[in-house]
């Protein structure tokens, strides 16, 4: 099973982007983030036509998170976490795909910090944890897919001390990464490139493509249960961003 997860920044403004990716990849299930839009904007005619069923949960101009899977419909069994209210902002959607329960997260980005912003990513992650484990107990074959907002290392970005007070990088947030992590979850890209740099954002703003790189989503899996991973990487340019396992 082919799984990607995408942050795409608008799917409407950028459906031809993501249905060309879809015929040349082929993933068999996607996760989506920032959606950005409301439920009834979702293209979901235009991803049928493309052999994808979707479930999602839309936010109009902000967040939105989804599930496409190859061939099938996606069986929704939540959309949001629990403890963490109704998720108003819509950051949270899972679902069963032939035997297997994938999310789409979209962790908040939390800056600026110190600040009412950095201690709301903290709270969020912390329900995220929370939910992780009780997945991981469970004993089923499970994949975190997302935008976890988080840089979980210092391989993870670019050389560079101009983000040192990014949320993105604090203690705090790389910490709660690291217990997902220590709960007995595998990191899919880096338990086949360890040590390579692999980005998965590239700021796109003002020149900085070229030089201004982070890793901040994963594909989390369970050990027990889980597929033979093959292959795992970052594909630079079909948003320009889409990363698979």
């Amino acid at each position: 099973m082919k799984i990607a997860t995408f942050n795409i920044n608008n799917i409407n403004k950028r459906l031809a982007n993501l249905l060309a990716w879809l015929r040349s990849a082929k993933p068999d299930v996607v996760a989506l983030q920032e959606l950005k839009a409301a439920d009834a904007e979702f293209p979901k005619a235009a991803l049928e036509k493309a052999g994808y069923g979707a479930v999602w949960c839309g936010q109009k101009s902000w967040n939105g998170v989804a599930i496409l899977a190859r061939g099938c419909e996606p069986i929704l069994t939540r959309t949001h976490l629990p403890g963490g209210g109704t998720d108003a902002q819509s950051r949270y959607i899972e679902a069963a795909v032939r035997g297997v329960l994938i999310t789409s997260l979209y962790a908040p980005n939390g800056n600026p910090q110190p600040g009412p912003k950095f201690g709301e990513k903290l709270a969020w992650m912390r329900h995220l944890t929370a939910h992780a484990e009780d997945l991981y107990k469970a004993g089923i074959p499970v994949v975190l897919a997302g935008d976890y907002n988080v840089v979980p290392t210092d391989r993870d970005i670019y050389p560079t001390k101009s983000y040192a007070k990014d949320a993105l990088l604090q203690p705090e947030s790389r910490a709660l990464f690291q217990r997902i992590l220590d709960q007995g979850w595998v990191d899919a890209i880096r338990a086949l490139h360890p040590d390579a740099p692999m980005y998965t954002f590239w700021d796109y703003m003002r020149n900085r493509w070229a030089r201004e790189r982070r890793r901040r989503d994963a594909l989390l899996a369970i050990p027990r249960g889980r597929p033979r991973q093959h292959r795992s990487g970052a594909r630079r340019r079909c948003r320009q961003a889409g990363r698979y396992w």
